[in-house]
Parts: structure tokens; C-alpha cells; sequence
């Protein structure tokens, strides 16, 4: 048996923000909304990997930790993207031959975005 990829992720939610947390998945990240299930939750899709959102009243993950990290290409514009939405970010932990930094969603989950550093 070879574990081959990451078929999708749960993420939580409080259920008032669905509508900020809908926007930035879908809007600031540029993911593709998916059908959705019966019932509240949100889906997306990261390439051939989904991300779901489920509403849910209890916390984030424990402050520090990194539930999900997106490989991406265009950093230097998602970072650009989600300044000027007034999200903050966290640069101060380099990786080595990586670009990357750390944001909140809405919901106060801590997202990881890299990109190799081709320079």
C-alpha cells in the first residue's frame, strides 16, 4: 500500500462566519467552490485535493499549530492580495529554499503558504 495524496482536510468554523470565510477561500485564495454536501459545510477544491470547512462552535486549532499548507505559485501576489484584504501576516520564520509566511482565516485557523524559491 503507497499513500498517493491527500484527498481533502477538515477545517472548523463558527457558523457566523460563513460568509467571511466563503470569501476568503474563494475570493483572496482563488480555490474553487464545490458542490456542497447536505447540509452547512463548505467545500473547495485545491486541484485534485478538497478543503473542506465545517461549521462547528468549538475553537480553532491550538494556537502555533498549522493544520493545512498550500504549495502555491505567485506568492509575492497572494501575499499582496491578502494585505491589502487587512489580513496579517507572519514572516519570521524562514525555510530554507522556500518562500513562505503564515495568515489566520477568518475562522482564526493558521494556513502556511511556500513556494519554492527559484532564485
Amino acid at each position: 500500500m503507497d499513500i498517493q495524496a491527500i484527498n481533502r482536510v477538515q477545517l472548523p468554523f463558527p457558523p457566523a462566519l460563513a460568509s467571511a470565510v466563503t470569501h476568503f477561500y474563494g475570493e483572496l485564495l482563488g480555490l474553487t467552490r464545490m458542490p456542497q454536501p447536505p447540509g452547512p459545510v463548505l467545500r473547495f477544491a485545491a486541484r485534485g485535493q478538497r478543503v473542506d470547512l465545517v461549521p462547528t462552535e468549538q475553537a480553532a486549532a491550538a494556537p502555533g499549530l498549522t493544520p493545512l499548507s498550500f504549495e502555491v505559485q505567485g506568492l509575492p501576489q497572494l501575499r499582496k492580495r491578502l494585505l491589502d484584504a487587512a489580513f496579517p501576516l507572519e514572516e519570521h520564520q524562514p525555510l530554507p529554499g522556500y518562500l513562505r509566511f503564515f495568515v489566520h482565516d477568518p475562522a482564526g485557523n493558521r494556513l502556511e503558504f511556500v513556494e519554492p524559491d527559484v532564485s
